[in-house]
């Protein structure tokens, strides 16, 4: 044996023996963070599958199925009104060819009176309110109630507005900065410090990457949310390729680099909590009819357990509004509850 391996593999094995015993015990590490609220059920886009994404109606009924916080987006209005939309076009929502910052707050026009639910094609939501609603009236309206604000641009006057209106209702601690950039969530950090913030796609991946280098047990992680993509979600929006073939292949490879059980079970000691449905009601009837299966997994996601690190991992978990097989059946909810990006609303399995 050469002198460079000699040493070189003793030193290897015994960082390989280190990383999986604080991967498997995080709390010696890391001193638990003290959450404002335990997000063990939230709406995704205020409940979008259920009623008109993103109105007053639909934050009422997902309060009603008791979700712990309110997941949203906004954008920003000529007359510089902070508005509750996930769209800077306003096509989709209103079939109107108009930017959110073209309109004064007064002149935005009405939702459809259906909307397609995001990742479900065929699947529409209905409802009588059709108003769209300002940050400030949301707030007004849910003083105590979290959410999670969502920027998507680098938008500086907005980020701004969020945060002075989340100072002047003294909610910091339980409004959660959000945005798949990470160019975005600096600026919004620097705007309000005191507000908890998620991982950004690119701190995702970095994340990921920590625990293939087996350092991820050694890092601070200084976000305290985590929501991301389930990896099976191969639709329209997210992996647009024309070949089923390479549909399938990204599918594969997704779910074989971030469905890993270690990860999942590290995960899991650190504290997964909290699921992110579009369908509040549906989730709820199923876990007060006990339909939840008893498995660990399952289960740490529902009681949502303590942190090690202080970060909170929020489970989405995405319900279909379509029938399913027998064998799905059985299987319960678990096989549509996995780790997700952003939390969709139904994606298509076929399993």
């Amino acid at each position: 044996m050469s002198p460079v391996l000699y040493y070189a593999l003793p030193a290897l094995g015994s960082y390989v023996m280190l990383s999986v015993f604080f991967l498997r015990r995080p709390r010696l590490l890391h001193t638990p963070w003290a959450p404002a609220f335990l997000p063990r059920l939230g709406a995704h886009r205020a409940g979008s599958g259920e009623r008109l994404e993103h109105t007053m109606e639909a934050m009422e009924n997902s309060m009603a199925q008791r979700s712990d916080f309110l997941e949203l987006d906004c954008q920003l209005t000529r007359d510089g009104v902070v508005v509750v939309s996930h769209d800077e076009n306003l096509s989709r929502q209103s079939g109107v060819n108009r930017d959110v910052s073209s309109l004064d707050f007064e002149e935005l026009p009405l939702y459809k009176e259906e909307l397609e639910v995001y990742f479900s094609p065929g699947h529409f939501a209905h409802g009588t309110d059709r108003r769209m609603v300002s940050l400030e009236d949301m707030f007004r309206r849910f003083p105590r109630m979290p959410m999670s604000v969502e920027v998507k641009a680098v938008n500086e006057e907005l980020i701004n507005k969020v945060a002075g209106l989340v100072r002047h209702f003294d909610r910091s601690e339980i409004t959660i900065w959000a945005s798949e950039k990470s160019s975005v969530m600096r600026k919004c950090r620097a705007a309000n410090p005191e507000m908890p913030f998620a991982f950004t796609i690119g701190r995702g991946l970095w994340l990921v990457l920590l625990y293939y280098l087996g350092l991820l047990p050694f890092v601070h992680i200084p976000e305290r949310f985590f929501i991301c993509f389930l990896p099976t979600i191969i639709n329209r929006t997210y992996f647009p390729f024309s070949s089923p073939g390479l549909n399938k292949l990204a599918a594969v490879v997704s779910k074989w680099l971030i469905m890993r059980k270690s990860l999942i079970h590290h995960l899991e000691q650190r504290g997964v909590r909290g699921t992110i449905p579009s369908l509040p009601t549906s989730m709820t009837t199923r876990e007060d009819a006990g339909h939840w299966p008893a498995r660990r997994r399952e289960a740490a996601a529902l009681r949502g357990r303590k942190m090690g690190s202080g970060v909170r991992i929020c489970l989405v978990c995405v319900l279909s509004p379509r029938p399913v097989s027998g064998s799905q059946q059985r299987q319960g909810v678990a096989e549509h509850r996995v780790w997700v990006v952003s939390p969709p609303d139904t994606f298509n399995r076929r399993d």
